[in-house]
């Protein structure tokens, strides 16, 4: 009977979620601000929150989704994973 195999490692795609739950938590802290009139101003859409700190979340979660796609195992670690 043949194994399947996965693509990626183990820790490949636990970096993987981690990458995505902090794009997913970025995304949520951009959202919202809006007013119910249109001819009132509010304030709370150039928070220091959407307008900084959601993009940096962004960006920490693509560059771990990068890292997560391209990060090998070493061999200790394959071997290990095999037993």
């Amino acid at each position: 009977m043949k194994t399947a195999t996965f693509l990626f490692g183990r820790m490949n795609y636990i970096l993987m979620f981690v990458g995505l739950a902090i794009i997913t938590l970025g995304y949520l802290l951009m959202i919202g601000g809006g007013s119910e009139d249109p001819e009132v101003f509010n304030p709370e859409i150039f928070s220091k929150t959407r307008i900084a700190v959601a993009p940096a979340l962004l960006v920490v979660g693509f560059v771990v989704e990068i890292f997560a796609i391209m990060w090998t195992p070493s061999k200790t670690e394959e071997e290990s994973a095999e037993k």
